[in-house]
């Protein structure tokens, strides 16, 4: 194995924790990402990785070694996206982090037309609403909703989505339908709650010009979009969530909207990847190709 190629391994080893993860994403036996690490180590004179039974982690030469890695591979795709034929042509392996209900209704309906359009990208998807480490986990770019709180990465908005508070028709026949945001204290929420952290979601709602925010009670909590939305459809309480996600709900009568009349601020949808000097062509053309899609299913963001 070259010294470049050495590089290549050694870094995926570090961003993943793990020989035999960083050995598959290269598309190599781990018997020879063992040998290859070995040899850097000898050529090096000194131990780069502390090795367990559960996990792989750098010594303090092994993490300055990695900075300087990361910055030499990075400077290295920068001189390669520069060629006009690689930008006009981008190739290799996208990794990408889709929240659930975005990947199956919105992206992946039309992801043949990315591949239509740049047949030399393969994609790798994965699925989740959780907060992920694009570095270690060796993942290019994520689809959000919300508001990022990490300041360590490139935010581009998508979408501002129009919100509908909903609930069933069974809820509203023994609570009653709220007329005003005022009224919303005597009813029941389905609570949400971030798996990694404890951020509070209050319904929001736009009064006279102003933001005001709407803190409910109630007896459920649930951390995945999907349950969210099946919880209101029990009768479980009042939910505020993207129209488009409960549209079909609401046309069949399953759920009933609330308050129409107050507009809401609506909940941003962003796409989010590391920062680096240079984007790389294939992140580059998603980015393109997802402002281009959320533009024709959401209003343009003004």
């Amino acid at each position: 194995m070259d010294r470049f190629e050495s590089l290549r391994l050694f870094t995926r080893i570090v961003e993943l924790g793990s020989f035999t993860q960083a050995a598959n994403a290269l598309g190599i036996p781990r018997a020879t990402a063992t040998h290859a690490v070995k040899e850097l180590e000898r050529r090096l004179g000194t131990r780069l990785l502390e090795r367990t039974t559960r996990q792989v982690r750098t010594t303090l030469d092994g993490q300055a070694y990695y900075e300087r890695c990361s910055r030499i591979l990075a400077d290295l795709e920068e001189a390669e996206s520069s060629l006009s034929a690689i930008a006009a042509n981008p190739r290799g392996m996208l990794r990408v982090d889709l929240h659930g209900s975005h990947a199956t209704r919105i992206i992946l309906p039309r992801i043949a037309e990315f591949r239509q359009r740049y047949p030399d990208i393969e994609l790798s998807i994965s699925s989740s609403d959780r907060l992920v480490d694009l570095v270690r986990e060796g993942i290019d770019c994520v689809v959000r909703a919300g508001h990022p709180r990490d300041s360590t990465l490139i935010v581009k908005r998508l979408a501002l989505m129009p919100e509908v508070v909903c609930a069933s028709p069974g809820y509203f026949a023994r609570y009653g339908v709220p007329k005003h945001p005022d009224e919303l204290t005597r009813h029941q929420a389905v609570g949400f709650f971030a798996s990694s952290h404890d951020i509070r979601y209050p319904f929001t709602f736009q009064v006279e010009g102003e933001v005001i925010e709407c803190d409910l009670g109630g007896w459920i909590s649930v951390n995945d979009a999907e349950c969210y939305t099946r919880a209101a459809l029990s009768g479980c309480g009042l939910i505020q969530v993207p129209r488009f996600r409960v549209e079909k709900y609401l046309k069949a009568g399953r759920l009933k909207a609330a308050l129409q009349e107050f507009a809401t601020p609506g909940l941003p949808v962003s796409l989010l990847y590391p920062q680096h000097r240079q984007i790389s062509p294939r992140v580059r053309v998603f980015v393109e190709w997802l402002t281009d899609l959320y533009r024709d299913r959401f209003d343009p963001i003004t």
